[in-house]
């Protein structure tokens, strides 16, 4: 019984996540210090977002319990792996340890982390199910990781911070669509408004695929100005093909299994660049 608790526990911070976040705050430090930041600020940073993304993901379960019965009755909650206490203290445990993470770092840090949490917990609480609004509040948080990285070093918000935060915004925003137009079911009986049910499930991913594309021309950027050296490009051409690919793969596909594995497939080849573009500038 307790390993199947603890085995529970665990899953409930969907770790592929929040390591692809506090992957977003570590590539933020260095574009806007032109350098690899100290242990401290590089490690703080990282932990301050893994635990403030998983925060979300955990209280997103509690609050996604009825709806999981149906999207996805193997999660911890819904299979009885856990209690919604379980879930409510594990939750508040993980947003105190990223917080003080971000008090570390310093003020400022602590106020961006502070209005992190606050989007996503609201977002479960309140606004999952309030369609494109409730997308871009989760966009909004991947999005700042970028700027947050910066902001743990006290350096300025540059160009290429943005550009990267706003890469980070439109693809999550894309995917967040597709996520409602393979969820449907479970959508319509908590009432979403989600733009796969409003609009239609074809429509909801033609949006995807456009926002993905806005993402690739974002892409084009760092080069046109001259914020990032040539030896990125090809790394940067590998993910607009990544995408590409499965923003195909998306559009043929024809149930919920197949769109979810194109879009994990997306968002994982994307992690995997960007830690191949940490690894390059180790290199350099």
């Amino acid at each position: 019984m307790i390993s199947r608790k603890i085995q529970g526990l665990l899953q409930l911070f969907r770790p592929e996540l929040p390591l692809a976040a506090g992957i977003c705050v570590v590539i933020g430090q260095i574009l806007a210090s032109g350098t690899f930041p100290s242990w401290k600020v590089g490690t703080l940073g990282f932990l301050c977002t893994f635990c403030i993304s998983s925060s979300a993901l955990i209280f997103n379960d509690y609050f996604d319990y009825e709806v999981d019965k149906i999207n996805a009755p193997n999660r911890p909650l819904p299979s009885g792996k856990v209690k919604p206490k379980d879930v409510i203290l594990l939750g508040s445990i993980v947003s105190i340890i990223g917080l003080a993470c971000s008090l570390a770092i310093n003020f400022h840090a602590f106020l961006f982390a502070i209005f992190l949490w606050l989007v996503g917990f609201l977002y479960n609480w309140r606004y999952e199910q309030a369609g494109i609004f409730g997308n871009l509040m989760v966009s909004t948080s991947v999005g700042g990781t970028f700027l947050f990285g910066a902001i743990t070093t006290n350096a300025a918000l540059t160009g290429v911070v943005w550009t990267f935060s706003l890469m980070a915004f439109f693809f999550d925003l894309g995917e967040e669509i597709a996520g409602d137009a393979m969820d449907m079911e479970g959508d319509r009986k908590r009432g979403s408004r989600s733009l796969a049910l409003t609009l239609g499930r074809n429509p909801a991913l033609r949006m995807t695929i456009f926002f993905w594309l806005v993402f690739i021309l974002l892409s084009i950027l760092p080069f046109l100005f001259g914020w990032l050296e040539i030896k990125f490009l090809i790394i940067f051409l590998l993910i607009d093909a990544i995408v590409i690919i499965f923003s195909v793969k998306l559009i043929q596909s024809t149930d919920a299994n197949g769109g979810h594995k194109a879009m994990r497939g997306a968002f994982l080849g994307a992690c995997v660049c960007l830690v191949a573009l940490i690894i390059v500038q180790i290199l350099a």
